[in-house]
């Protein structure tokens, strides 16, 4: 496990996914709620895409997405703050894998080779390299370089791609328009 210093910024790679409700309006609103966040500052947003559910199929479609963020919070912490978004916005915990109303899930911190252990979190995320639509967005807004290497090999590696649709282009303000932190 590595520390990473609180007071020293790092960039996490952040997934959401919603299929209940206004989907892409709880997605901006947890979007927006994270940025917020003193000491979160949203850099990037991939595209969003409608994506079949998977394990517990009986339920409507996905939107999922994907978010690079720059923060001075420790991975524990982190998580906090995103499990506090999910239950604000109305999350329930009932199914595995079933419907929700919003999931926010740390996928990534700094890249790949960046490993945390615990009870409660693993990084990086144990089931993105078996997951398309965790994968897809990841690749949009990764910068060239080791992670991004790291994705195009497991998206090379799996099938079903076509049950990854992109359904709207999101275009989140700058870091220069943020003004919250």
């Amino acid at each position: 496990m590595m520390n990473i210093p609180s007071s020293e910024p790092s960039e996490v790679y952040i997934a959401l996914g919603a299929n209940l409700g206004d989907r892409e309006q709880t997605l901006m609103a947890a979007i927006s709620m994270l940025d917020r966040h003193p000491k979160i500052t949203v850099l990037r947003t991939s595209s969003i895409y409608e994506t079949d559910p998977v394990g517990y199929e009986d339920q409507p479609a996905f939107l999922n997405m994907m978010i690079a963020a720059q923060t001075s919070l420790a991975p524990e912490a982190l998580l906090a703050v995103l499990m506090e978004t999910e239950q604000e916005l109305g999350r329930v915990r009932d199914i595995r894998w079933g419907p929700r109303m919003i999931d926010l899930d740390m996928i990534v911190i700094h890249d790949h080779a960046f490993t945390w252990d615990s009870e409660t979190l693993t990084l990086p995320h144990p089931r993105m390299s078996e997951r398309l639509f965790v994968l897809i967005p990841l690749a949009e807004i990764t910068p060239e370089g080791t992670l991004l290497a790291f994705v195009r090999e497991f998206m090379g590696k799996l099938e079903g791609k076509e049950g990854v649709r992109r359904w709207k282009t999101v275009n989140w303000h700058s870091v220069s328009e943020h003004s919250a932190n």
